[in-house]
């Protein structure tokens, strides 16, 4: 029996996902207050364009106005995630697992780091090398690079009790001319990818969804 329920939400608004992410984190975490077994879930999803900025996140790092951002098509959310402002769109895997971390005897930063390592191989199943930055969550490569560091991957959660919600935007056929509306994740001196960018033509995305799914239930037994 597999230790989380996956859902594939398709191409979806923000709004709707947050909904559906939300009822399964209620859910999840009343049961737990109650002593009793619940369901964790994973959903992957396209979003339809739109930026969210963290509850640590700075306004200032959105570098247009929000009249901009409509004639662009583009919606705007605060969330209560952290991390600072990212964007999210069609192209891209955005992954919201709803687990109870108690169940896999993790911490919050033991379970970023188990979402970067499954990037961190996923990545590698491409022949490309992701890696950690100091200081930073999320996935980069080649971090250490003056000028070259680039971000491929965010991640920003929110936990209570164990439980958690938001998670990761991996940028796959990502159009990535929407972060020059934005400091991506509050940074001025490092840049964005996708795989489609580093190698040189367009993925395809559900396979690159199937391989990723495969890698949480391995790390996620």
């Amino acid at each position: 029996m597999e230790s989380f329920i996956y859902h594939d939400l398709g191409r979806i608004s923000y709004a709707d996902a947050l909904e559906c992410q939300t009822s399964a984190f209620e859910t999840l975490l009343a049961a737990k207050k109650d002593g009793a077994e619940g369901v964790n879930e994973l959903f992957f999803c396209e979003h339809l364009p739109v930026l969210t900025i963290g509850k640590s996140g700075k306004d200032s790092n959105l570098l247009v106005t929000e009249d901009l951002l409509k004639q662009r098509g583009v919606s705007f959310f605060h969330i209560n995630r952290g991390g600072d402002i990212t964007y999210h769109g069609p192209g891209q895997i955005t992954g919201y697992p709803v687990f109870d971390l108690e169940c896999w005897d993790l911490g919050l930063k033991q379970y970023i780091d188990r979402l970067e390592e499954i990037v961190i191989r996923f990545l590698a199943l491409y022949g490309i090398k992701g890696e950690r930055l100091d200081g930073a969550t999320g996935v980069w490569i080649d971090p250490d690079v003056p000028g070259r560091a680039r971000k491929i991957c965010a991640i920003g959660v929110k936990s209570s009790r164990f439980v958690t919600m938001h998670g990761f935007a991996l940028n796959i056929n990502t159009d990535l001319t929407y972060f020059s509306l934005i400091n991506p994740c509050g940074f001025k001196d490092k840049g964005v990818t996708s795989l489609e960018k580093e190698l040189g033509t367009a993925q395809d995305f559900e396979l690159a969804k199937a391989r990723l799914l495969s890698l949480f239930r391995e790390l996620f037994v």
